[in-house]
């Protein structure tokens, strides 16, 4: 059997495989190129993305060191406002300890007064004789008042003139009688008002303008009068105290002289009971 000849091989020409050879060479060079800038745009975005990353956790810190400063200036902020509180409250805390400081001076200062008034009236009314009534007057007079020159006078029977009866640091001739009708002590006792000057320094009195004088009173009458010429240096004013201690001596003095000279005239003897039950209204 004769064999028959086939068709020409179906594998392409020579030119066609070497065009085909170059695509498919130029195809992978473009492919690996491709990739090669693919690969080095995902470097590239890799490395962008860790920067991103980077700014993002500085983004967060730098927040959070916001958030931090905020809450740290919102505590400064509260702590001042305690503070501002706290100093209120201490303000107030002083006020009304300054204020009870003063109350409890004021009251400490009035006790003391009111046991000076009741030391003054015990020391009148403690003595039996009229001697220890006037050494006991002078002592008040000199210790709680500060008198340094006075003169306790009562008045004569025809009631015109003024006797002294007691004296300290002025000469008695001078000032051992005075006609109620004249000068300061005369209108004092006339009139049966305290007088003292308060705008005066009380230091620098005379016997023509004494710093006080006291009317003496007795049931109701004046029958003397106390007269400050002057008081020593160091005391230049009369206070609040001395005022009361003024009226003291004005309604205490005389019972205290006139109880001690009956006492004594009645031989220093205490009167039986019968004479306190014969007593009339």
């Amino acid at each position: 059997m004769t064999e028959k000849k086939g068709r020409p091989s179906d594998r392409p020409p020579e030119d066609l495989k070497k065009e085909r050879d170059a695509f498919i060479q130029q195809f992978f060079r473009k492919g690996a190129q491709l990739t090669e800038e693919l690969l080095r745009e995902n470097e590239r975005l890799r490395d962008k993305i860790t920067e991103l990353e980077s700014e993002n956790g500085k983004l967060r810190a730098h927040l959070a060191s916001d958030s931090a400063i905020r809450d740290l200036l919102r505590k400064i902020e509260e702590l001042e406002q305690e503070k501002r509180d706290l100093v209120t409250q201490s303000v107030r805390m002083v006020a009304a300890s300054d204020r009870f400081n003063s109350r409890y001076s004021e009251a400490e200062g009035e006790l003391a007064n009111l046991a000076n008034l009741y030391v003054a009236l015990s020391q009148l009314h403690a003595a039996r004789n009229v001697r220890h009534v006037l050494r006991n007057l002078k002592e008040l007079l000199a210790q709680f008042l500060g008198a340094g020159a006075f003169s306790v006078y009562l008045a004569s029977p025809d009631g015109k003139e003024l006797v002294s009866i007691a004296s300290e640091g002025v000469a008695v001739e001078e000032i051992a009688r005075m006609p109620v009708t004249e000068g300061v002590v005369g209108q004092a006792f006339s009139k049966g008002e305290i007088f003292f000057d308060e705008t005066k320094d009380v230091s620098k009195g005379s016997i023509e303008d004494p710093a006080a004088v006291i009317p003496l009173d007795f049931n109701g009458r004046t029958v003397g009068v106390i007269a400050i010429f002057g008081t020593l240096p160091q005391k230049t004013e009369f206070v609040n105290v001395d005022t009361e201690l003024f009226k003291l001596l004005g309604a205490q003095a005389a019972p205290a002289l006139i109880n001690a000279r009956l006492f004594t005239d009645a031989g220093r003897k205490v009167p039986g009971v019968q004479a306190f039950l014969d007593l009339e209204d």
